[in-house]
């Protein structure tokens, strides 16, 4: 079904089904594929990682394995498809569609045994998020969203609708962020931290920015920013936020990483605020040097 139709309820619910139904079964097998790893590593699996960009910047066999699971259902699923993956999966899309995917959001606490990573799967057309579905991969829990018609969490047997919090005073929020791997955007960052910390309840830095996204349409925490995410990182967090009713600001999904450009969320009663605070102090601007 390609770009006429794309917008049609149906075809955006199917979207959404396929992301949970392929996110959910790829959690499956991470988690399986870790306790193997675990147990050659005598509990430890960080000896099974390389690096990408940074020392720091890890990437496991799990990361490539899951990426060439999910690749390989979605194409048995939708053939015509394309596929933009973050360990290097690309294929030009045939239908109009195309996946937009991280296999393991948050791979430092994948390797530290931190329970907050997730796999996310997003379906788009033309740029523009059509259907979502984040897992929280240790903890069970499966956010998705299909464009116009909401956002819910499922897990322990329950699905529920997503509603962000309705806080209007900065003050009383709180704000999650996130860290580049590079040390000279880490810098701009912590100075950005300073100026915003004092001006909100507190923040929070969990460490998978697809989660942090869900964590403001389930009203865990009622802002979030960070910069030079890639498109799998936000393609469909954000989307799970904004059908929770959450104001979203992210680059065009085809802005690499490395512009160092803002993502930001905020709780809709919350979204006016908000846009002055970061406005006022600089984190909208994008982050300089690498």
């Amino acid at each position: 079904m390609g770009p006429m139709t794309s917008h049609d309820p149906a075809h955006l619910r199917d979207l959404r089904d396929i992301a949970v139904e392929v996110a959910v079964a790829a959690g499956e097998r991470i988690l399986a594929k870790r306790a193997e790893l675990a147990e050659q590593g005598g509990g430890d699996i960080r000896g099974f990682s390389t690096t990408k960009t940074s020392a720091v910047d890890p990437v496991t066999v799990v990361d490539t394995l899951a990426e060439d699971y999910i690749v390989d259902r979605l194409l048995t699923l939708r053939p015509d498809d394309g596929i933009i993956g973050e360990e290097g999966s690309e294929r030009a899309s045939a239908s109009g569609v195309s996946w937009v995917v991280d296999p393991i959001d948050g791979t430092v606490n994948f390797l530290y045994g931190l329970p907050e990573y997730a796999v996310s799967i997003a379906a788009a057309v033309d740029g523009e998020v059509l259907a979502g579905c984040v897992v929280n991969v240790p903890r069970g829990l499966v956010y998705s969203a299909a464009l116009g018609q909401g956002a819910t969490r499922s897990g322990d047997g329950q699905e529920i609708g997503l509603r962000c919090n309705d806080v209007s005073d900065p003050a009383l929020a709180l704000v999650a962020t996130g860290f580049s791997y590079s040390s000279t955007w880490r810098a701009q960052q912590a100075a950005l931290l300073a100026t915003v910390l004092p001006q909100v309840r507190d923040i929070r830095r969990m460490g998978a920015a697809a989660l942090d996204f869900c964590r403001v349409a389930e009203g865990t925490v009622d802002a979030f920013y960070e910069h030079g995410l890639h498109c799998w990182d936000f393609a469909a967090g954000a989307l799970i936020a904004r059908e929770a009713g959450a104001v979203v600001h992210t680059p065009r999904l085809s802005t690499p990483g490395s512009a160092g450009e803002a993502v930001s969320a905020a709780a809709g009663p919350l979204a006016g605020a908000w846009a002055e605070l970061v406005s006022g102090a600089g984190v909208l601007r994008p982050l300089t040097g690498r």
